[in-house]
């Protein structure tokens, strides 16, 4: 299997955390304003401090862009320590200065809405790559993208459902992302898993 082939998966996975990190920070920018103003130091650290753990993971997952499999591996579990800080960091300004539950859910909905883009350009990216594949290698391959796409309509349905929900607290819609999150993941491994069947064909 070609090693750019093979390195799909960490990018899917390491650009779809990126996206939802930016969705948060743009969401409780956006909300920034309406902190209680005995809570906005606290506040204006709590995005301080969120930036710079997405600025370090888009640093650490860049440096990777031009690597192997190998050391995507190693660098992945790295990865996923950073995105477990920059979630608990989340909740914690929810817990504190973030109460507000319309805060709470304008930022879920922003953060699935990049969650499902997520999804549909990791989709596209499968489609376009089995399109570059032998004739032969193709049913595999084409069956992933289906699964993928569908998976995607799956995840944005019940995403959906929820963003109409109103009294829902952030650990309710924090575990729906969690989860639409764990369903991508296994979606980009299964194709990732197709494409290295399909390429040891060639072998």
């Amino acid at each position: 299997m070609p090693e750019h082939s093979s390195v799909h998966f960490y990018l899917n996975w390491a650009k779809e955390r990126i996206d939802e990190m930016d969705a948060i920070l743009a969401s409780l920018e956006a909300k920034a304003s309406h902190v209680h103003s005995d809570s906005k130091a606290k506040a204006d650290q709590f995005l301080a401090d969120l930036k710079k753990r997405r600025d370090e993971f888009e640093a650490a997952a860049k440096a990777q862009t031009e690597a192997g499999e190998a050391a995507w591996q190693r660098t992945k579990a790295q990865l996923e320590s950073q995105w477990n800080v920059f979630e608990t960091q989340v909740k914690a300004y929810f817990d504190t200065v973030g109460k507000q539950i319309e805060q709470q859910q304008a930022t879920f909905r922003d953060v699935a809405a990049a969650q499902i883009k997520a999804w549909h350009e990791a989709a596209d990216k499968l489609h376009d790559s089995a399109v570059k594949m032998a004739a032969a290698k193709r049913a595999e391959l084409d069956a992933a993208v289906k699964q993928m796409k569908t998976q995607a309509s799956e995840a944005e349905t019940r995403l959906q459902k929820l963003k109409q929900a109103r009294d829902e607290s952030w650990s309710a819609l924090s575990a729906a992302l969690a989860d639409s999150r764990k369903a991508f993941d296994r979606a980009n491994q299964a194709s990732y898993d197709a494409f290295k069947r399909a390429a040891s064909l060639n072998l």
